[in-house]
């Protein structure tokens, strides 16, 4: 019951189940049968063919997002989201091609997590930001707004701006990640990012979005490029051409979790904020489950209150100190915090 209020405090949006929509064909009245309205990662989904016309159906395959499965299909080694069911029907001297839409859920009620503030900074309270990584102990952000989006290098301890550099007027800059000694730097709307030398700030190269039309957050772990785009949906990106290779989709067991944000990557698991709220989801990266909450609300009525204050955004984990940074859109304090299971 704890759980539950704490979700509905956060708002985090989780819609109601959508059992999906079955393409029934005009022709001959076909369509895939499921054994149940709704699935869960680890169920085993019966497959059949509803056949109100009798036909003389000699074979069936099936495919579970192009994937060949078995009538019977156990969901353990899948990721969470809108899934596309693919029947090729032969009966007679026909063939015929159906499909049906199916979304599958988490199968674990996430872990509400508890955190104790240890520190707290300096921050610049006219950094909107979008973006926050600690790279060989140094705090790297990515800062958002039109005329006035930047890329930094910060002493975390008394804020002072160690390197800078101004994004063009036309850039709306969000979030940030290290890699290889490069910086990876989105943009919004502009269907663009920039790849950065670490130590010297130079401009390597650009890259363009592929499906992914917009760009929110950014995060890798080690080898592969994690990125946001203000849906439910998290891209994996090949560090070397940039290119979408797949993604996954952020549920819970009741539903999807939109306007993902900011991203982490924190001992094999995404943190990411949700837009407008003061909440981190944690996100298993093999399913897009999520299996913890941390409600950072309080923290904002800690900083200065002003006209531009804005919602929490922004998570560094710190490695050798083993503890997570967080800051808000124009706020004046960045918080060193512990967090722990409850």
């Amino acid at each position: 019951m704890q759980l539950s209020k704490y979700i509905i405090v956060i708002c985090l949006s989780l819609f109601l189940i959508n059992c999906g929509g079955n393409n029934a064909s005009k022709q001959t009245g076909l369509s895939i049968k499921t054994s149940s309205k709704s699935a869960m990662l680890g169920d085993t989904l019966k497959l059949s063919i509803n056949n109100p016309k009798k036909l003389n159906i000699t074979d069936v395959s099936y495919q579970l997002d192009g994937e060949t499965v078995d009538k019977n299909v156990i969901l353990n080694a899948i990721t969470l989201g809108e899934k596309t069911i693919t029947a090729k029907v032969n009966y007679d001297d026909n063939t015929e091609t159906i499909t049906k839409s199916l979304k599958i859920y988490n199968n674990i009620i996430p872990s509400y997590y508890k955190y104790e503030v240890v520190n707290t900074y300096p921050h610049d309270i006219t950094s909107y930001t979008q973006g926050l990584e600690f790279h060989n102990g140094e705090l790297y952000e990515s800062t958002g707004q039109r005329k006035e989006s930047k890329l930094r290098k910060v002493n975390f301890e008394t804020g002072e701006v160690l390197k800078n550099i101004d994004l063009e007027d036309k850039y709306f800059g969000e979030g940030l990640t290290v890699l290889n000694d490069k910086i990876y730097q989105l943009t919004w709307q502009a269907e663009r990012g920039f790849v950065y030398d670490v130590n010297t700030f130079e401009e390597l190269s650009t890259f363009d979005y592929g499906t992914s039309k917009e760009g929110w957050g950014i995060c890798n772990d080690g080898e592969t490029l994690y990125k946001s785009d203000g849906t439910e949906k998290i891209w994996l990106l090949n560090p070397e051409n940039l290119t979408e290779k797949s993604h996954i989709e952020v549920y819970t067991e009741k539903g999807k979790i939109p306007a993902l944000n900011e991203l982490e990557w924190i001992d094999g698991k995404i943190y990411a904020n949700i837009y407008q709220k003061n909440g981190v989801v944690i996100i298993n990266p093999k399913t897009g489950g999520v299996e913890g909450v941390i409600d950072f609300k309080p923290l904002r009525k800690l900083v200065k209150q002003h006209s531009d204050l804005d919602v929490l955004n922004g998570i560094a984990y710190h490695p050798e100190r083993k503890t997570i940074f967080v800051t808000g859109k124009n706020w004046d304090k960045l918080f060193e915090v512990r967090i722990k299971k409850q």
